[in-house]
């Protein structure tokens, strides 16, 4: 008889545990709150790479400033909308031209 209700004790332990360990897991915190937090972490990642890129171009940026002369008049005369004396500058659909003063376009010339 003793034996008997040890098992049926030992028996509702176990059920009770179960049955806590599912209502715990289906709940908020359990494993619906796991696969937010790792779709919230990859996100995470993926913005903290993008900026670690940009910050390494940033840095690039910086350092071919930092070691061109030619390269800092250019930024300056792009930023400050400055000419030397003689030079014409047009401005065209308010975009910026991509080759630096100085230089030929690729692009073959249409004659």
């Amino acid at each position: 008889m003793r034996i008997t209700a040890l098992r049926t004790a030992y028996v509702a332990a176990v059920l009770a545990g179960t049955a806590y360990a599912v209502v715990v897991l289906r709940g908020p915190q359990g494993i619906p709150g796991l696969l937010e937090k790792r779709h919230l972490i990859a996100d995470y990642k993926s913005k903290n790479e993008k900026l670690n890129r940009e910050i390494v171009q940033k840095q690039d940026r910086i350092n071919r400033l930092a070691g061109s002369t030619v390269e800092q008049e250019f930024e300056i005369r792009k930023r400050l909308k400055l000419a030397k004396p003689g030079e014409k500058i047009y401005i065209l659909d308010g975009t910026s031209p991509t080759t630096e003063p100085g230089q030929e376009s690729s692009a073959p010339a249409n004659k």
